[in-house]
C-alpha cells in the first residue's frame, strides 16, 4: 500500500497540522529553552487539566521546540481534547451503544504494509545522537546494541520524584501467533541505561502472556516500540481486545477508526512489525531478564500516575533490550505527563467503545451511550445513559451494574442517567444526581471486587482510617433516573436535545 501521510487519523505531524490549521488558539508553540526535566513540569503548570491539577479545561497542543540541544522536538497535550480527537477519526461512533459498535467492528480494516521505504526508517539515530544514513526496511543500516543509545531521545522526567525518565507514549506492538495478528498497547517504559528499559504491564495485558509463552519456548519475544504513532492507532491500543470478535484485533478496529489500514513495515533489526508512520521506533526484544523500576537505589516511586497521585515503583518488571532506533526525517518526540488529560481521553473513548462491545442483547435495548469522565481519569467514573421502555427497566441497573463491574475491572463508580441528561456535562450529570436521586436510596452497593492500587480511596489504609473495620465496599452504581411511570410528569422545563458527540 501507499501511506496517506496527509490523514490526521493515519500520522501524528499530519494530526499535527490539522490542529495548527483548525484550531490555532489552542496550538502552542514554545521556543523557550528547556531540560528534558522542565517540559513535563511546564506543561503542567500552564497546560494540564483535570486529573492532573484542578483546572476543568480541555488541554492545547504544545509543541517544544528547543528541548536539551533544540534537535528533536517535544510533543504534548495532543489528546488533550475529545473533540479534536474525534474530530480526526471518521470511523468513531458519536454515541456508544452496541449497534454503534457492532457497525465500528464490522468496517474493520487489516493494516497493510508499505510497498516504499517507510516513513519511520528514514534515518537511524547512533550512540552520540547523530545520524546514520537512510534504512530500506530489508537489512542495511542495522545496528548491535552498543550503537543505540537512548540519551539520543528528549526523554522526559516530569517530576524530581520520578524514578527516571519514562517513555509514555511508546506503543508496544508484538506478533499473536494464537491470535494471527498483532497486539498492541502503551506502557510506562524507565530508561536504564543506553539500551535497556523497563516495562510495566498489567497482568491481564496479552503482551505479558506472549512474553510468558516465549520465556517457556526458551526464546525471545522481538518487539516494536513505536512512538508518535497515528492516532487511530493510539485509541484502538487502549480498547480490551477480550471484547473483539475472533479474527479481529485492535489495528483492524484502528483501520476502522480511520476509514483506511494502518500502515505497517518491517524492522530493520527484529523479526517484528512497525508501524510505518511513526515518529520513532525503538526495536527491541523481551527475553525475560527482569530489573527494578529504579536508576538509583531500591524502587520507590515511579512517575505521576492517571489518576493524578504518584506511583509505586515495581520490583522485577522485564526489561526491554534495544537493537535499533530508526526516526523519520525530523522526526518529533510525543509525551504525555501521567494524569494529563489526554490520558484521559484515550482511555474513555476507547472505554465506551469496549463496553458497548462487551453489553449482551440486554444491554443493546437499554444503553444509549456511555462516557468516561477524565475525572475518573477516563477509566473509574462511568456515565451511562439509559431508555426505559418499560416499568420493567426501573429493575435492570442493578444486575446491568453488577455485569458491567465485572467485564470492566477498573470501573469504580456507574450514574445512570436519562436520555435528556447530556453525559460528556459534568453539571447536567450532578442536576441529574440531584433532582432525579435520593443518595440514601438510590445508591447500589457492590461488594467482592479487587481494589485498584492506584486509588488511594481503595485502600485497606484508606478504610482502616475511616473507621470502617477494613471493609471497603468497592463499587457504587447511581440510579438518577426518573422511574418510569413518572415520566410523563417529571420533565425539564426547558427540554433541548442531547448533542451528539459529532
Amino acid at each position: 500500500m501507499t501511506a496517506q501521510p496527509h490523514d490526521p487519523a493515519l500520522s501524528l505531524r499530519a494530526a499535527l497540522q490539522a490542529a495548527r490549521r483548525d484550531d490555532p488558539r489552542h496550538f502552542r508553540v514554545s521556543t523557550r529553552r528547556l531540560t528534558d526535566e522542565e517540559v513535563g513540569a511546564d506543561f503542567a503548570a500552564e497546560f494540564a487539566g483535570i486529573p492532573a491539577t484542578s483546572r476543568s479545561h480541555s488541554e492545547d497542543v504544545v509543541l517544544y521546540t528547543d528541548v536539551n540541544d533544540g534537535t528533536m522536538p517535544v510533543v504534548l497535550g495532543l489528546y488533550g481534547d475529545a473533540d479534536r480527537v474525534r474530530g480526526w477519526l471518521p470511523g468513531l461512533p458519536t454515541v456508544a451503544d452496541r449497534a454503534a459498535a457492532d457497525a465500528l467492528v464490522a468496517a474493520a480494516r487489516a493494516p497493510e504494509f508499505v510497498r516504499d521505504q517507510p516513513a519511520c526508517q528514514a534515518e537511524v539515530l547512533v550512540a552520540d545522537g547523530r545520524v546514520r544514513g537512510a534504512v530500506n526496511g530489508r537489512g542495511s543500516g542495522r545496528l548491535g546494541a552498543d550503537a543505540v543509545d537512548l540519551a539520543a531521545l528528549p526523554v522526559l522526567r516530569t517530576t524530581p520524584r520520578d524514578a527516571g525518565r519514562y517513555l509514555t507514549m511508546g506503543m508496544v506492538c508484538a506478533h499473536d501467533p494464537d491470535r494471527d495478528g498483532y497486539a498492541v498497547s502503551v506502557h510506562r517504559m524507565l530508561v536504564l541505561d543506553h539500551n535497556r528499559l523497563t516495562l510495566w504491564t498489567l497482568p491481564s495485558r496479552r503482551l505479558r502472556e506472549l512474553c510468558a509463552a516465549a520465556a517457556g519456548r526458551g526464546e525471545r519475544l522481538p518487539v516494536s516500540i513505536n512512538i508518535g504513532v497515528p492516532p487511530a492507532a493510539m485509541i484502538a491500543s487502549a480498547l480490551n481486545s477480550r471484547f473483539l470478535p475472533a479474527g479481529v484485533d485492535k489495528l483492524d478496529v484502528a483501520g476502522a477508526l480511520a476509514g483506511a489500514p494502518i500502515a505497517l513495515a518491517t524492522a530493520v533489526s527484529q523479526p517484528v512489525t512497525v508501524l510505518a508512520e511513526s515518529e520513532i521506533v525503538l526495536e527491541g526484544y523481551l527475553d525475560g531478564a527482569t530489573a527494578d523500576e529504579s536508576v538509583v537505589g531500591p524502587p520507590t516511586t515511579s512517575l505521576p500516575e492517571f489518576l493524578g497521585y504518584d506511583g509505586s515503583a515495581r520490583p522485577d518488571l522485564p526489561v526491554v533490550t534495544v537493537t535499533a532506533i530508526t526516526t523519520r526525517r525530523r522526526p518529533v518526540y510525543q509525551a504525555t505527563i501521567g494524569p494529563g488529560r489526554e490520558q484521559s481521553v484515550i482511555l474513555g473513548l476507547a472505554g465506551a467503545l469496549s463496553l458497548a462491545l462487551s453489553g449482551g442483547d440486554d444491554y443493546r435495548d437499554l444503553v444509549r451511550d456511555a462516557h468516561f469522565s477524565a475525572a475518573g481519569g477516563g477509566l473509574l467514573l462511568l456515565t451511562m445513559s439509559v431508555r426505559k421502555g418499560s416499568p420493567r427497566a426501573d429493575q435492570r441497573l442493578a444486575p446491568l451494574a453488577r455485569k458491567v463491574f465485572a467485564d470492566h475491572p477498573f470501573v469504580k463508580l456507574i450514574v445512570f442517567t436519562d436520555e435528556d441528561i447530556d453525559i460528556s456535562s459534568a453539571e447536567d450529570v450532578l442536576w441529574a444526581m440531584t433532582t432525579r436521586a435520593n443518595l440514601a436510596t438510590d445508591c447500589l452497593s457492590f461488594a467482592g471486587f479487587p481494589h485498584m492500587a492506584m486509588d488511594p480511596s481503595q485502600s485497606l489504609a484508606w478504610a482502616a482510617a475511616k473507621g470502617t473495620g477494613g471493609e471497603i465496599v468497592r463499587r457504587v452504581a447511581i440510579d438518577a433516573t426518573v422511574p418510569h411511570r413518572l415520566r410523563e410528569s417529571v420533565v425539564r422545563s426547558f427540554p433541548v436535545p442531547v448533542r451528539a458527540h459529532r
